[in-house]
């Protein structure tokens, strides 16, 4: 009992706030179209706010946007076709087909735009097309406009906070796939081939964690309560792209030591990679720990540089110059060397 409730109350903290801030936002929403002069009630208005904020709140400016761009085009392409064909199972295929198309050209968050589909079947299946339009549109655009206006003032999310998260994640995920590949390196292949398929996974969740920086940065222009964190905001963001970039190379490690591990006519290459690697690994993390810490990475980048250096120097094999190419792309995509 005491752990479900321990449980309540963690859900409740998390999603306590979201759920008043739809609330709230629902039923202004409401309110303002009341106060336009809705005769009938204004759901459309009061749909919006709940669909822009039902998930992460940092979107609710791209969703509203989505919404009033698909709710606009779909009537308009339902009320064409309804003044031009009969009700009938050809009008219906024509209606959802100009609806897709017109959602391809209408992304506002990326993906298919399907509110532009839906909004013209509801206006083919309305008793009273032209009316349904013109509630439809002026109560959602009414809605939208509230939403837009209130979530960055209710409870607004913490752009500075959540990006720190995303740093966090994103620097234990590259350490990890520094640390673990160069580990994997070895006589056995199919350690190597696991560590391939880890690496991809934590690759993915960096490149997520940047989308989701990405959104965080831009409503900063939406957040009047947060513009004293628009540098470090800046800063971490910043950060964020550049472990996505690093996922190219990180990559390319893997790959390399998957196809390298395991073949007996490499057994020396693969020694001496062996002894060296761990070491460029550890001074290549602590370089990437610096630079996402907002701290000055240039000393530890320098040190990792002369450990690759030093690599060079003592193997000129093949299998060395591939294993540290991706090294040295980190190193660059940190910054350039001290000369450069």
């Amino acid at each position: 009992m005491a752990a479900r409730v321990d449980r309540a109350r963690e859900i409740l903290r998390a999603e306590g706030p979201a759920a008043l801030r739809i609330t709230v936002t629902v039923a202004a929403a409401w309110e303002v179209a009341l106060w336009l002069g809705a005769d009938q009630p204004p759901v459309y208005a009061a749909v919006v706010p709940l669909v822009a904020l039902r998930g992460d709140p940092l979107t609710a400016f791209g969703v509203s946007l989505q919404r009033v761009l698909g709710v606009m085009a779909g009537v308009a392409i339902g009320v064409v076709v309804l003044n031009v064909l009969h009700p009938s199972t050809g009008a219906l295929a024509l209606v959802v087909l100009l609806g897709l198309v017109t959602g391809m050209a209408l992304r506002a968050g990326g993906a298919l735009n399907i509110q532009v589909a839906a909004s013209s079947l509801l206006v083919f299946a309305s008793t009273s097309p032209d009316s349904y339009a013109l509630h439809r549109l002026w109560e959602t655009a009414a809605g939208a406009v509230v939403t837009v206006l209130l979530a960055p003032v209710l409870w607004p999310p913490d752009p500075r906070r959540i990006l720190a998260r995303l740093t966090a994640d994103c620097r234990t995920r590259l350490t990890r796939a520094l640390t673990d590949t160069a580990a994997a390196l070895g006589p056995d292949s199919a350690r190597a081939r696991s560590n391939l398929v880890l690496v991809h996974a934590h690759n993915n969740a960096i490149r997520a964690d940047a989308a989701r920086a990405r959104e965080a940065a831009r409503t900063m222009r939406f957040n009047p309560l947060r513009r004293r964190h628009r540098e470090a905001v800046r800063g971490l963001a910043h950060g964020i792209a550049t472990a996505e970039q690093l996922t190219v190379h990180l990559a390319t490690l893997a790959r390399e030591v998957a196809a390298f591990s395991g073949r007996d006519d490499l057994a020396a290459d693969l020694a001496g990679a062996g002894r060296r690697l761990p070491e460029l690994a550890a001074g290549t993390v602590r370089a990437v720990e610096d630079f996402l810490a907002g701290r000055d990475a240039r000393p530890a980048a320098a040190a990792a540089r002369s450990t690759l250096m030093a690599y060079a120097r003592a193997d000129s094999s093949p299998v060395a110059v591939a294993l540290r190419r991706p090294f040295l792309g980190i190193l660059d995509d940190l910054g350039p060397p001290p000369d450069g």
